[in-house]
């Protein structure tokens, strides 16, 4: 097996020459750069990354926690992180919390005790166990999606990367209003997540906006699952006076909306008009197909993994919050016509340039509402 001494003298440098190139630790000349890089290639060198953690403290992989791995979204989010990651030569561990708050504190601890270099983590509704143990520790952690208030007395910085939530929901609710539907729904997801307080909040922002009252009833929790949004969706249609539209706040309470609606034997958009958050792949499939807000779930992980390493070169930076902009994808599950929409026009949905900023999270109670 070539040693680095090998690839040093194939260049015809030193082996701290190459060990420059190889770890990033100074600037080499591009002709010398190349030079090594073409003998490593030459000699077929794989660097040990074992002994190179015990020098520079690093073993160049990241930990991944999202819970429900198998949805699309969170699919797609790791998919941004991985080619990321792999871009800047580092590896990933992947590990499912299941949205449990112990069982999230247990899996973040795990990486951690493998020597990743940081964390990037979906953070379960009741985060507390894993913010005091990512602070005790100090480990470096971007948090990827939901948004975390983290306490005063907490010293550790925390970077959060999401997607934008409550203007896109306000804008699927003045688009249902706007085709004169005066009774609109939501099915929300878990309660205390930050993601379903911000698009509670957009649902009645969208309401106000068009002069329509904020009705509880018409509010109900699917838990951001689709067994749950097929519960929820149940329930607002045995209301004595039902919904006409529904708003379903994610991809997986979208399918469990449908499943609910087929048990009564109702269509979409004649019966009842659908818009949902989150769009995926086969929702141009559907018949009728789906009016959605699509999130940018690759570059959100990619985000983080650049938010994240940006940390380790400098751990004493300000926390910051970088927020990606939506887009609305206009189909016909709305109740609109087939004619101009075509497979789906997509209006891109921008906010004032706040990203990256400051993080100056509100505190996210579970089960409030804002």
């Amino acid at each position: 097996m070539p040693t680095m001494a090998d690839v040093a003298r194939s260049a015809g440098v030193s082996v701290a020459t190459v060990s420059h190139v190889l770890n990033g630790t100074r600037p080499v000349l591009p002709r010398t750069r190349q030079a090594v890089l073409d003998a490593v290639d030459e000699l077929g060198y794989t660097p040990n990354t074992l002994a190179r953690s015990l020098v520079t403290s690093r073993t160049r992989s990241i930990g991944l926690a999202v819970s429900a791995i198998s949805n699309p979204y969170f699919t797609e989010i790791l998919q941004g992180v991985e080619a990321s990651a792999l871009e800047h030569g580092y590896g990933l561990l992947i590990a499912d919390p299941h949205d449990d708050p112990e069982h999230e504190r247990k899996v973040v601890q795990l990486l951690h005790e493998r020597r990743v270099d940081g964390v990037i983590v979906a953070p379960s509704a009741d985060p507390r166990e894993l913010v005091s143990y990512l602070g005790r520790h100090e480990v470096p952690a971007v948090f990827l999606d939901r948004l975390v208030a983290v306490p005063a007395d907490v010293p550790q910085r925390f970077d959060q990367v999401c997607a934008e939530n409550t203007e896109p929901t306000a804008r699927l609710v003045t688009h249902l209003a706007g085709l004169g539907h005066r009774r609109i729904g939501l099915v929300a997801g878990l309660p205390g997540l930050s993601t379903t307080v911000e698009r509670i909040s957009g649902y009645r922002q969208g309401l106000t906006a068009t002069g329509l009252p904020y009705d509880d009833h018409l509010v109900a929790h699917g838990d951001s699952e689709s067994a749950g949004a097929e519960r929820a969706t149940s329930a607002l249609l045995s209301l004595a006076s039902p919904p006409t539209a529904l708003v379903t706040a994610n991809n997986a309470m979208t399918i469990g909306t449908l499943r609910a609606l087929r048990e009564r034997g109702l269509s979409v958009p004649d019966d009842l008009a659908l818009c949902c958050f989150d769009d995926f792949s086969w929702a141009d499939l559907f018949s009728p197909r789906l009016t959605a807000i699509a999130q940018p779930s690759r570059e959100i992980g990619a985000q983080a993994v650049r938010v994240l390493l940006e940390r380790l070169d400098a751990p004493d930076r300000p926390a910051r919050t970088v927020r990606l902009d939506c887009a609305f994808v206009h189909r016909t599950s709305c109740g609109c016509p087939d004619a101009g929409v075509g497979s789906g026009r997509s209006v891109q949905l921008s906010q004032s340039p706040q990203s990256p900023q400051s993080l100056q999270s509100p505190q996210f109670e579970k089960g409030s509402v804002s």
